[in-house]
């Protein structure tokens, strides 16, 4: 079976064609390279707005059938920046340790990441997580997550996913 993988882009300006979304195209790249399973992306790009985040999300999870939901854009401190707010408003799980370690990541290369507010979730056998806006940050913030990801989608009994260990390895633990 192909694995289906949500990219949701979530930008008032790409959304109304102002600019290029740069981001998704960003995510499904980044997961062409790692991934060995064959997958099919769901990709959307709509405003910020909460209602319009819950609703895509849960149409993806629900209705499209995705294992993992990756959104970007979003997380900051701005008025209109509510894609936590959505994320958690739809998930049954609140995994927070995924926005710990990608701000700590990000931490290391720019002060201001301290202002991300990255999270992610579970909604049934849906692993949702919020990345940043920019190309570069969704590469660093998916690499240092990406590893317990496949793990992850095991343990809720979604698709499973292989990585290519040449560029990215996943970690599952040892059967005993």
């Amino acid at each position: 079976m192909i694995a289906k993988i949500g990219i949701l882009t979530i930008s008032d300006r790409a959304s109304a064609g102002i600019y290029e979304d740069k981001g998704g195209p960003a995510i499904q790249e980044y997961l062409t390279e790692i991934l060995t399973t064959l997958w099919e992306p769901v990709y959307r790009v709509i405003a910020d707005d909460q209602p319009t985040i819950e609703s895509a999300l849960q149409q993806m999870a629900d209705e499209d059938h995705c294992s993992l939901i990756v959104t970007t854009g979003g997380t900051g401190p701005a008025k209109r920046d509510v894609t936590p707010e959505a994320t958690l408003a739809v998930c049954q799980k609140e995994m927070p340790g995924f926005g710990e370690l990608m701000r700590k990541v990000s931490l290391e290369k720019v002060p201001t990441a301290i202002l991300s507010r990255q999270t992610a979730g579970i909604r049934g056998k849906c692993l949702i997580v919020n990345l940043p806006g920019q190309p570069k940050a969704i590469r660093e913030c998916l690499g240092a997550v990406f590893p317990a990801i496949p793990y992850c989608l095991d343990l809720i009994g979604a698709a499973y996913l292989e990585t290519n260990p040449d560029v990215l390895t996943a970690f599952r633990p040892m059967k005993k």
